[in-house]
């Protein structure tokens, strides 16, 4: 389970130490993608299967599950950590996701997102989240 919040420094390459914590639970290879709320959605290869395995099963006449589908896997690249723990983040998911320098990468649950550092603190910015609505809403999922 991916679990906490790191800071790292994206290098003028493109790439970004993994937090030594997630390296075993990722494996030798992993996908990143696009993820919503525009981060990156970091997943083990186990969990990978899993999601497209969930994919396949949506009706290809939903046009939300084509472009849903689209959106997940047009973006997908499958990396690798180098000697140093980094990984290589494509010029096209750096971009999508606003990478540039500073980054938060956070651990949750069966995936890894990576964040700009800058929306990462705006999303985490209190006037931006309403806990006490999430909490309502959770508490009507039965959590």
């Amino acid at each position: 389970m991916f679990i906490g919040e790191y800071k790292h420094i994206l290098d003028p390459k493109g790439r970004v130490i993994m937090p030594s914590k997630f390296r075993d639970d990722l494996g030798e290879r992993f996908v990143v993608t696009k993820g919503l709320d525009n981060c990156l959605f970091v997943y083990p290869q186990t969990e990978w299967q899993e999601l497209e395995r969930k994919l396949r099963t949506l009706p290809l006449t939903s046009k939300d599950a084509r472009a849903f589908t689209r959106f997940f896997f047009s973006g997908a690249t499958e990396c690798e950590l180098d000697k140093q723990g980094r990984i290589l983040i494509p010029s096209n998911l750096r971009e999508y996701a606003g990478l540039t320098k500073d980054l938060a990468i956070i651990g949750v649950a069966s995936r890894v997102e990576i964040w700009s550092n800058e929306k990462w603190n705006q999303y985490n910015d209190d006037s931006n989240l309403d806990h006490q609505s999430i909490v309502e809403k959770m508490a009507e999922l039965g959590i």
